[in-house]
């Protein structure tokens, strides 16, 4: 497959990097020349110096033949431009990153299709859409839903008053007799770990599992947490992200937003319909003490500062607020959350990375999901009949073993699949696999 990046930022190079691993034909342009020596440093792409607004740079990375043109750059103009330019001269697929997510709705979508951007991808609108739905399961530390909550896989900490803690997979079968879920993978020191029947589960695992809705509630029960009723929330800065995620919330929560800015905070105030703005410096401890936040059940912190945004996070988890989701820019910052004491880290580019990246993979993919820190995707894959997946029951199927076929979804109803099912074609499927071994399970669905 032939891809076109334009800008290697924190998205461009990220994207690269993911693509990189599967042996794809990639082109990476930016016009600042550090940024090109240092991807061309760490992934084998091929870098181009130069404006990809510019016809003749797009046509020195023969576009014109390229598959996939991804234009994500920090300017949605040079973006919109780029993509318009691109499928011009012939690229198949284009998409766009764009920031100003009010100026995307259907009918600004369906114009910018016919001038020849396919696909729009906004960072603060995902974002803030995983953080409303952080907030509706509150003993989560992450949570994708697939096919309108038909199944849904999510992180949640292991207590150590949990009946699976120190205990194998096996050994805790009879806490799942209806087998309506599964755990699939766990999160320890960094580590991704692909849980097999012999894994030993231990205190403060981040453990991923699989369930149907019925389900929900009893694993977290099991798991010796609580998902507790969230009514006050309190949002740190007024990002954009900041202002969406206030507006997806006021509707159903009681919301407070501090800016310290005194003009912005009056534009927010006007903007939003719900919401309490007020204005002053949330850094400052006693500040956030006055606004009673030892009475908020969740704090949100999306400043354009990471380390404002971690440490204020931190601050609010002293005064006893149960859930924090901190915004952080710098990707090396994903990991810590789970070893500071913060619930979640939001990264908006790694968001936006991972929904662009369903782009390249190969099959009926239907949805795919990241959770951050974990090394890994979540994809669904639409069955196709007479391919290798649909061939024998799942256990003579010789999957990896960084792969597991963790959810299927047939006649409108999601269930969990175990080792006797077959597949069948107009099936769909969720599957957990490490990055590395995608290639090897996209053959099942291929062939």
């Amino acid at each position: 497959m032939r891809i076109v990046i334009a800008g290697a930022g924190e998205v461009g190079f990220h994207l690269a990097k993911m693509m990189s691993n599967e042996s794809q034909n990639i082109y990476i342009i930016d016009d600042n020349e550090d940024r090109i020596n240092y991807v061309q440093a760490h992934i084998d792409v091929i870098g181009v110096k130069g404006n990809a607004k510019n016809i003749k740079i797009l046509k020195e990375v023969k576009v014109e033949s390229c598959d996939l043109l991804i234009a994500a750059t920090s300017s949605e103009e040079t973006n919109l431009l780029v993509c318009i330019n691109g499928k011009k001269l012939g690229a198949k697929r284009t998409i766009a990153r764009i920031s100003n997510y009010e100026g995307i709705d259907t009918e600004m979508r369906e114009l910018y299709s016919e001038l020849g951007v396919d696909n729009i991808i906004s960072p603060v609108e995902l974002a803030s859409q995983e953080i409303k739905r952080l907030i509706g399961q509150s003993a989560f530390t992450s949570d994708y839903e697939f096919e309108n909550g038909k199944l849904s896989v999510f992180g949640i900490a292991l207590s150590a008053d949990s009946p699976l803690t120190n205990k194998s997979v096996i050994d805790t079968t009879y806490l799942n007799p209806n087998r309506s879920f599964k755990p699939i993978a766990l999160l320890r020191n960094d580590d991704t770990i692909m849980i097999q029947a012999d894994t030993v589960l231990l205190e403060n695992d981040i453990v991923y599992f699989i369930s149907t809705p019925d389900s929900i509630e009893q694993i977290t029960k099991i798991c010796a947490q609580e998902c507790f009723e969230i009514k006050n929330i309190m949002i740190l800065g007024g990002s954009r992200m900041g202002v969406l995620t206030a507006e997806l919330l006021e509707k159903k929560y009681n919301v407070i937003l501090i800016e310290k800015n005194k003009k912005k905070a009056e534009e927010i105030a006007e903007h939003l319909k719900k919401t309490l703005v007020i204005n002053t410096d949330g850094t400052d401890v006693n500040a956030l003490e006055e606004e009673n936040i030892e009475d908020m059940d969740a704090f949100i912190s999306v400043t354009g500062n990471s380390e404002t945004n971690i440490i204020t996070s931190l601050v609010a988890k002293s005064h006893g607020v149960k859930k924090t989701i901190a915004g952080v820019e710098n990707m090396e910052y994903i990991n810590l959350s789970h070893n500071i004491g913060i619930d979640t880290l939001i990264n908006k580019k790694m968001i936006a990375a991972g929904n662009i990246f369903k782009f390249i993979r190969k099959g009926e993919i239907a949805a795919i999901a990241n959770f951050h820190g974990v090394d890994g995707e979540i994809i669904e894959f639409n069955v196709k009949a007479n391919t290798k997946i649909t061939s024998k029951p799942l256990r003579d199927l010789k999957i990896p073993s960084t792969a597991n076929i963790s959810g299927v979804i047939r006649d409108n109803e999601g269930f969990i699949p175990f080792g006797g099912f077959q597949l069948q074609g107009g099936d769909k499927v969720v599957v957990f696999t490490k990055t590395d071994s995608i290639p090897d399970i996209e053959t099942f669905f291929n062939s």
